[in-house]
């Protein structure tokens, strides 16, 4: 009977002493990392019940830094990563020598290349979309046990299904657009309760949503699209998170987010960022105030805030192999700790591309936030970010093709005015042009008339810049803001096993486009695939003409290559006269306009452009 006690009490220890040293941490963030990055001195996040007076050994690897907080649920340790040999090194968490937590931390082999991709440029033409609204290709995961909201599609602002595998199976549709570059709206988890379909609220930054997918199969739709040579880039929100994210339960320190103390809105005034006029209180209010309530504004002038921001971005790009970022509410960021956390993405990608939103109306305001900027220089400040939004062509848009007479700052002077300012730009051929986006009136909701998409989607498609296309913007999708967001994130037709019409296909085929659609299609599908194999209109030089009679006139030129390009923005056939354009057209020349297909013989005095009509000739 005591031998059976004793062997009880020695089975009972053993067990006891192996569960005590198996227990698992709530988080370890990053989960992994690779050795020879130029991050390497890796800050890890641990996260776990009362583990702050914890001892922490990392065997193999060498301990820079342990950093705790006020929470004595966290412990950040610093490691060093460089010339570390891939492989699994053991972190012991202890107390007097004995094991309490012990897991292995995993330092992968970098790919040879990674840091030497190549991100999105003036070649590329970007496809955006939102992943709920797009297509849902795996109805097993549309609600998630995990996480709040379920799916309900009659629900406007609800959750659609849209997912992972939904882009996958439209990846040749994309292609065959012409896109060459795939822009999804945040795809990381956001755990709200309603309206969550956006994920701009994220409640978890390493983990992507389970009703879009697993991260895995997020890894696997930028291999997919890679085999296709279409490239992905993540949508990042450095700015705020979620009421719901998991930290705002337990947070690692009071000055993680601003508090004020608790909840206090932005005043969205943008401008006061660069004002050398601004009072400190309204400067404090517009980058420290809350988005909107259920967005918590993140401090990223706390170093261990802003470290795991950088760190997890890196994380995201090295794991996924992502192609570029685009930055949601840039300019609302902290000013110094944007700076530093791009500074730092560009040194582990230098060869990437980050453009920032910066929903400004004024090109120095603009300018103000791109790298380099001659405008911020005066302050001494540089954001080191590559590229920024052209949200002042995106106004002249929206008025332009509605003005049938050109006034003295109307019509065509609208988008001329555009470019006459790129002066304020470090580089202004890496700026993101659009028509419209997920936060803006739908295009073919302000103009009815094809004619008008074909006018603008001609200037988004030749202009300096990157070009950026909406889903649905290819088909005529219509979208009114003023009935709520989601009125402009609707549902692609064909998205769904049962939708009606699928406008993924074709005309003549089974449910497939209609005649308006196809229209749309054809256009934007000729145009965007001309634009993938021409130099001059990516990389040549610009000479505009002051618009006269609404007609714009603009060339783009490279040493043995020209584009002329005229668009009519009148409701009259106007006669051009070519001789106002010989210093460019110099010599004479039988070339066909694009759009057409007709022959233009440039050695004419004059030739007709119709009403709402534009062209595309190629001077070779």
């Amino acid at each position: 009977m005591k031998t059976n006690i004793f062997l009880f009490l020695i089975s009972f220890l053993t067990f006891n002493s192996f569960a005590q040293k198996n227990q698992t941490l709530a988080h370890v963030e990053p989960p992994n990392w690779w050795a020879n990055m130029e991050h390497h001195q890796v800050e890890v996040m641990l996260h776990g019940k009362n583990i702050s007076h914890l001892t922490v050994e990392a065997k193999g690897l060498t301990i820079l830094g342990i950093q705790k907080t006020e929470n004595p649920n966290y412990i950040f340790v610093t490691i060093e990563t460089k010339d570390v040999v891939a492989g699994k090194y053991t972190f012991l968490l202890s107390e007097n020598k004995k094991v309490k937590y012990q897991f292995d931390y995993e330092i992968k082999a970098r790919s040879a290349q990674s840091k030497e991709r190549i991100g999105f440029n003036t070649a590329d033409v970007l496809y955006l979309l939102m992943p709920d609204r797009f297509a849902n290709g795996k109805q097993t995961n549309d609600s998630d046990p995990s996480v709040a909201e379920k799916m309900n599609r009659a629900l406007p602002g609800g959750r659609h299904g849209g997912d992972i595998q939904g882009i996958v199976d439209h990846l040749d549709y994309i292609k065959e657009l012409g896109a060459t570059t795939i822009w999804p709206t945040p795809m990381m988890e956001d755990n709200d309760s309603a309206y969550s379909y956006h994920t701009y609220g994220q409640s978890d930054l390493y983990r992507v949503d389970p009703r879009y997918g697993t991260n895995e199969e997020y890894k696997n739709l930028v291999a997919e699209a890679h085999k296709r040579k279409l490239k992905v880039i993540q949508d990042v929100v450095p700015n705020h998170w979620g009421a719901n994210h998991w930290m705002m339960k337990d947070l690692p320190t009071y000055t993680w987010f601003h508090q004020f103390p608790g909840y206090a809105q932005t005043n969205y005034r943008m401008s006061t960022q660069m004002d050398p006029n601004t009072s400190q209180i309204d400067q404090k209010m517009c980058a420290d105030g809350w988005f909107v309530k259920s967005m918590p504004d993140l401090n990223q002038s706390n170093p261990l805030v802003l470290n795991y921001l950088i760190q997890n971005t890196i994380w995201w790009m090295e794991y996924a192999d992502l192609d570029g970022l685009r930055v949601d509410t840039y300019s609302y960021n902290d000013k110094e700790g944007i700076a530093k956390w791009t500074q730092k993405i560009m040194e582990e990608y230098p060869n990437t591309n980050v453009v920032g939103e910066v929903w400004m109306h004024d090109q120095a305001h603009q300018s103000y936030w791109q790298k380099n900027s001659p405008i911020a220089a005066i302050q001494s400040y540089n954001s080191y970010l590559p590229s920024v939004m052209d949200f002042t062509l995106l106004d002249a848009f929206n008025q332009a093709f509605n003005e049938k007479n050109q006034n003295w700052d109307q019509g065509m002077i609208r988008v001329y005015d555009n470019f006459v300012n790129d002066f304020m730009y470090a580089n202004p051929n890496n700026i993101l042009l659009f028509m419209e986006n997920h936060d803006t009136q739908r295009f073919n909701e302000i103009y009815s008339n094809i004619k008008d998409y074909k006018l603008a989607l001609t200037i988004l498609a030749t202009v300096r810049g990157i070009p950026q296309i909406y889903y649905g913007t290819e088909i005529g999708m219509k979208g009114n803001k003023n009935l709520g967001d989601a009125d402009i994130r609707r549902d692609f037709p064909g998205g769904w096993k049962d939708d009606k019409e699928n406008a993924f296909n074709p005309i003549g085929t089974e449910n497939g486009r209609n005649q308006d659609q196809e229209e749309y299609f054809n256009f934007t599908k000729k145009i965007l695939n001309w634009r993938l194999n021409n130099k001059a209109v990516q990389e040549g030089k610009t000479i505009q003409f002051i618009p006269e009679n609404n007609v714009y006139v603009f060339f783009r030129i490279l040493p043995n290559e020209k584009v002329m390009v005229i668009v009519n923005n009148s409701e009259s056939e106007q006669m051009l006269n070519l001789n106002r354009f010989r210093e460019v057209i110099s010599t004479g020349k039988i070339c066909k306009d694009l759009i057409s297909g007709n022959n233009i013989n440039l050695e004419n005095e004059k030739i007709n452009v119709g009403a709402k009509t534009s062209m595309i000739i190629e001077i070779k």
